[in-house]
């Protein structure tokens, strides 16, 4: 018999009744990349009409994980919508504040730079343009 002590019988079932709790806690903070839509494009997409995104304001394109944001002078900037926390996708936009499902994590959609940790590293900016009527974003747009 070794000198190290086993484990009890209780510390196997601790165990084993939290190992599906970790893994739970780990699928909420993945990136959700596995087959379905990609982080951010991988080429140019339609997100609408521009005429959804006012001035002075942004438009959350959830399907496509992108954010959209118009300056009061009219110009475009669009940013992934993915937090760069845990890779979490967002989905609230409040005004011009996105907010993270996942952690809390804040960001600003007309700059992209983190209002409030967890995060630390600003949102991806992506190209966008406005394209016959339509708003564009994605490597070539």
């Amino acid at each position: 018999m070794s000198g190290r002590p086993s484990a009890s019988r209780r510390t196997v079932l601790r165990g084993a009744a939290l190992t599906p709790v970790a893994g739970l806690g780990l699928a909420a903070c993945s990136g959700g990349s596995g087959g379905g839509t990609p982080a951010t494009p991988t080429a140019p997409v339609v997100l609408g009409a521009q005429s959804e995104v006012a001035k002075g304001g942004a438009q959350l394109y959830q399907d496509q994980n992108v954010v959209v944001r118009r300056a009061e002078n009219g110009s475009l900037k669009a940013f992934s919508s993915i937090c760069t926390h845990a890779g979490c996708a967002i989905n609230k936009l409040e005004s011009t504040t996105l907010v993270c499902p996942c952690h809390g994590s804040e960001f600003d959609a007309t700059n992209g730079k983190v209002l409030r940790a967890p995060a630390t590293v600003p949102l991806h900016e992506l190209s966008v343009e406005e394209k016959s009527g339509k708003i564009v974003a994605g490597p070539g747009a």
